[in-house]
Order: structure tokens, then C-alpha cells, then sequence
């Protein structure tokens, strides 16, 4: 409409025919005016459709990020003497060998255990004289004059004793807690003597059930583990330790800090690390310098999910003190180990979007991406995109996915920043870039 509208204005403004020249005057601006409207057309015909035609798609790159792995662990194991850590729960993470020997260090020779023997006291007495649980008292001991002795012959021998007074009747749930938790050597005794009816017949019975426990490099001589021949390895003490943890009655015992008990008055735990660490247990043991021994569990929150589940037994350490921090450095080192791999940050650039005509936006991360892993696990990235549809701010184009393990997590992409529009000069000036 503009062109015909251009076209009167021609009209009106064309010179007026010369009064002189006729027919030949008319022709030529004939001429002239149809030359003038062919052209106006033509222009207007072309701006029309410059202002109008398909523009070319936005050229959209983009690159998977790059995801490191975390540091790797340091499982701290004691230069001298002998330790073995088992792990359950983590598999995943550690590997399907970690409930086996996870960590260890010294071999697996047999060693005088000291009063980790009186864990299996407990655990062939119980066998014998089951409780219906933790809070069952059992059956009443009675001990008598000769169990009574027994205070003075282990006093002697400078052993761990706890009061005995004549005449003292006691529940075996509580006799057998002196006995573990104060780790009291003259009723380890009293307790095989009541079990069995003497010390002999309680080692015999301590035997089968190692043979039929598959404890089969575990040694036992007496009820007390003072006899250096009551031996046992790493790992048959890892089995033990499992197998007193699914006692419900023991496992109760060898977790408690302390206890009042009839007699004996209050006993407390030789195990100073309870509670620290997720230790629920399990038996200290020593004959002296250099043979320290601690046979541990410890149900370690390390911010998975559910606790890891661990088993452990240091031996020969130099001091309780020492021993103790052997154990300690162990657990705090498994735990160091899982850690949180920052991955991504909200707005990080992964792609651009561009158009011919200089516009840009960026294709960006939607959110924080963190992943917890075990050490230095290898981290996988995947990167799907789509064609955007709109091209328009905060518009989901795709999704980046990290792996790390078990764990996996993911965050969407989205366009940052405005595709403008060109203007109606670009159009005119790339016709061969329209569609």
C-alpha cells in the first residue's frame, strides 16, 4: 500500500506536460513513471521481506565440566606391632574386600591375647547358660570359700581382682560384667568353675566352641588370659570380636563405662575409649609393656547414611596410653578419608549461545553440585543437552550428572542473559543469511 501511495505522489508531482510538445511529452512520462513505480515496488517489496524472513539459528557450544577427585586417604597404621581393621557397610565406597582385611599391618602370627580370653569366657559360659536378653539377671551364683580365695591368689600375681566377700551370691548377667568390665581375673575363674564344675572342664569346652566358631588359631589354657600361652591372630580376634557383638547379652556388658554391683560395689571399664570414635567395645588385655592389646567396635558415623560397622584388634602395643591412640588415630583416619568433592557452583559457564548477528547468553549451571566420596574415587561427568526453544532467560537446555562411587547427583542448565532480536539494518544488509 505504501508503494501505490508512492505512486500518487508521483502523479501529483510529475512535471506538467510542455504546452508545445504533444503527443511526445506524454509518452516520456509514461516512461518515467512506470520506471519510478517498478523501482519503488521493488525496494518495498524487498524491505518487506527482509523485516520478515526466517533469521538463522543460534550456534549453541557447550563443554562437560571437569570434575577432580579428592585427596586420597591415609589409613594410619602403627609402625610396630600388629593391627587389623574390618569394615562393613561401606562396600561400595571401599570396596567388596573391606569387610575382610580393610586395613592392616604386622601380619597375622599368633600372640598372647591377656584378657581378651575372658571375652570367650563369657561368650562359652553364656553358650552354656544362655540369658533372654540383656536385662535377664539369669540364674543366682553362690560362690564359695574357694572362689572366695581366689582374691589372694590373683592378688599375688598382681592380676586384676574385684571384692569377692564371703558368702556373696550374685546374678551371672552380673558376674559375668565384673568379670568383663573391670576385667577381674578371680571371676573369670569363678565363673568357669561355675559353669563347668572345674577351671579344666571350662577349657575343654572353651575348645569345641573355638572348633565349632571356626576359631581354629585361637589357643585357650585357662579362664583368665594371664597364661601367655592363651594365643590367638589378628584375624581369628576380628572373627571373635564379631561374634561377641551379635551377643546381645555381651555386647551390652563390654559397652557400659561403668557398673554397681552387688559385692564388688561399682566396677569400671578398662576400655577408655568408649564412646569416642562410635567405640561401643570391646576387651582390653596386657601382660605388661609391649603386649598391649585392645580388641574394638566402633559403629563410625561418616556422613554416608548409615554408620560403617568396624572391627578391629591392635596388639602388641607399648602402653595402654599408646594403644589407645593407635586405635583412635586408625578410626579418625578411616573417617578423614570420606570427604565432600565440591563439583560445581550456581552460574558457572558451560556453554554460550551466539547468533551472526553478535548476540550472546551463557548456558550455566542451575545449583551447587557437592558429592561426598571415599578418598580419591574417580568422578564421572555426563552432559546432556537440548536444542532451547525459546532461547530465553532461565530457559532448561540440559542436565550435567556427576558419579563418585555409589553417589551421584545432578544439576539442570539454563540459559543466562537474552537472545536479542537484529535489527532491521543487519537484516538488510545479509540477505544470504536469512532464511
Amino acid at each position: 500500500m505504501s508503494t501505490l501511495a508512492d505512486f500518487r505522489d508521483l502523479l501529483d508531482d510529475a512535471p506538467r506536460e510542455p504546452q508545445g510538445n504533444g503527443r511526445a511529452g506524454r509518452i516520456a512520462l509514461i516512461v518515467f513513471l512506470v520506471v519510478t513505480f517498478l523501482v519503488l515496488g521493488s525496494a518495498g517489496g524487498y524491505v518487506w521481506w527482509a523485516s520478515s524472513a526466517a533469521l538463522p539459528a543460534p550456534t549453541v557450544t557447550s563443554q562437560t565440566p571437569i570434575a577432580s577427585a579428592g585427596p586420597a586417604a591415609s589409613i594410619a597404621l602403627p609402625a610396630e606391632g600388629e593391627m587389623l581393621m574390618s569394615v562393613e557397610g561401606g562396600e561400595d565406597y571401599l570396596g567388596p574386600d573391606a569387610a575382610g582385611a580393610f586395613a592392616s599391618t604386622g601380619g597375622n602370627d599368633a600372640r598372647p591375647i591377656a584378657s581378651i580370653a575372658k571375652l570367650i569366657t563369657a561368650l562359652v559360659v553364656l553358650d552354656a547358660h544362655p540369658l533372654d536378653g540383656p536385662g535377664d539377671p539369669g540364674p543366682t551364683i553362690a560362690f564359695t570359700e574357694a572362689d572366695t580365695d581366689l582374691y589372694d591368689q590373683f592378688y599375688v600375681q598382681d592380676a586384676v581382682i574385684a571384692s569377692m566377700p564371703d558368702g556373696l551370691k550374685m546374678s551371672l548377667h552380673d558376674s559375668l560384667a565384673t568379670m568383663l568390665i573391670p576385667s577381674a581375673a578371680n571371676y573369670a575363674v569363678a565363673n568357669a568353675r561355675w559353669a563347668f564344675g572345674s577351671e579344666g572342664a571350662y577349657v575343654q569346652a572353651a575348645r569345641s566352641w573355638l572348633s565349632a566358631n571356626g576359631l581354629n588359631d585361637t589357643r585357650i589354657v585357662d579362664a583368665t588370659g594371664i597364661d601367655e600361652r592363651n594365643t590367638s591372630t589378628p584375624s581369628d580376634l576380628v572373627a571373635l570380636g564379631r561374634i561377641a557383638a551379635a551377643n546381645p547379652v555381651v555386647a551390652a556388658i563390654v559397652q557400659t563405662p561403668s557398673i554397681a554391683v552387688r559385692g564388688p560395689g561399682v566396677v569400671t571399664n578398662t576400655n577408655d575409649l568408649l564412646g569416642t570414635l562410635g567405640i561401643t567395645g570391646m576387651k582390653t588385655g596386657n601382660l605388661g609393656d609391649g603386649t598391649f592389646n585392645l580388641l574394638f567396635t566402633s559403629t563410625l558415623d561418616v556422613g554416608i547414611g548409615a554408620p560403617l560397622e568396624v572391627t578391629g584388634v591392635r596388639m602388641s602395643g607399648a602402653t595402654h596410653d599408646s594403644t589407645d591412640e593407635d586405635v583412635a588415630r586408625l578410626l579418625r583416619s578411616l573417617r578423614d578419608g570420606f570427604h565432600d568433592v565440591t563439583l560445581g557452583v550456581a552460574g558457572d559457564d558451560i556453554g554460550t549461545i551466539s547468533t551472526p548477528w553478535g548476540s550472546r547468553a551463557s548456558l550455566v549451571l542451575a545449583k551447587n553440585a557437592a558429592l561426598r566420596t571415599w578418598s580419591d574415587t574417580p568422578v564421572t561427568v555426563n552432559l546432556d543437552t537440548s536444542t532451547p526453544q525459546n532461547y530465553a532467560e532461565g530457559e532448561v537446555v540440559g542436565t550435567v550428572t556427576w558419579t563418585a562411587g555409589p553417589q551421584t547427583t545432578a544439576s539442570e542448565v539454563q540459559i543466562k542473559g537474552e537472545i536479542e532480536e537484529p535489527t532491521l539494518w543487519w537484516r538488510l544488509t545479509h540477505p544470504t543469511e536469512l532464511g
